[in-house]
């Protein structure tokens, strides 16, 4: 295809394409002239990728090149492509984190039998939370928080499930990062929803329940 269908299909403006281009994050196409060139199935899956990289997951260009010169080196590997795409690995050359050894969350992993690389950013996420739930004189209790780790534990079931059928493993990056950065606004969404029910079966009365 010439670039303004690769433009077409893909969503994004010709001259973004360009500088994409020019940027290294997509590969050249074929030359066919002086000033034509012919573009395949294969740029039109890594263009995609290279929008929900920088439009939905927020990464900088430059971020993006690298993480796609890391992915580069493992399509055939959809576990470790999935890390590098949705962030769960840090790339080989990013900093630790000055937080503390999250021993809490090590544990916890460790009872659920879970497999977390050592490097997930999600560790130190996670200890810091519970540090500030702590802090603040909320401690969660360690049965609440195994249940929240099973109900987490249901949906990633849900979530790749979603990835059945798909081959190509840009593509597997690409719906990945959709429905693990774009649907996470509507579970919290969801789960607003069920605390008003939740409430309303609780703690509302017949009035207040016909107010609604």
């Amino acid at each position: 295809m010439r670039m303004s269908e690769l433009s077409r299909r893909s969503g994004v403006s010709v001259t973004t394409i360009k500088y994409y281009l020019r940027e290294g994050l997509l590969p050249a196409g074929r030359q066919l002239s002086a000033t034509q060139a012919e573009y395949d199935e294969n740029h039109l899956r890594r263009l995609r990728l290279i929008r929900v990289l920088i439009g939905v997951r927020g990464l900088s260009v430059s971020t993006t090149r690298e993480v796609l010169g890391a992915l580069a080196g493992h399509t055939a590997d959809t576990h470790r492509l999935l890390g590098l795409t949705l962030g769960a690995i840090r790339l080989a050359d990013e900093a630790e984190t000055d937080s503390p050894e999250p021993a809490e969350v090590d544990a916890l992993i460790e009872e659920l039998g879970w497999d977390v690389h050592k490097s997930a950013p999600a560790r130190v996420t996670l200890a810091d939370t519970l540090a500030s739930l702590r802090t603040l004189g909320s401690p969660l209790d360690r049965r609440a928080l195994l249940s929240y780790a099973r109900l987490a534990e249901e949906t990633a079931v849900l979530d790749l499930d979603q990835l059945d059928g798909i081959e190509a493993p840009l593509e597997v990056a690409e719906r990945a990062l959709l429905i693990t950065v774009l649907l996470e606004p509507a579970l919290m969404a969801l789960r607003r929803m069920a605390q008003q029910n939740e409430s309303a079966r609780r703690y509302a009365d017949g009035a207040d329940r016909a107010a609604d």
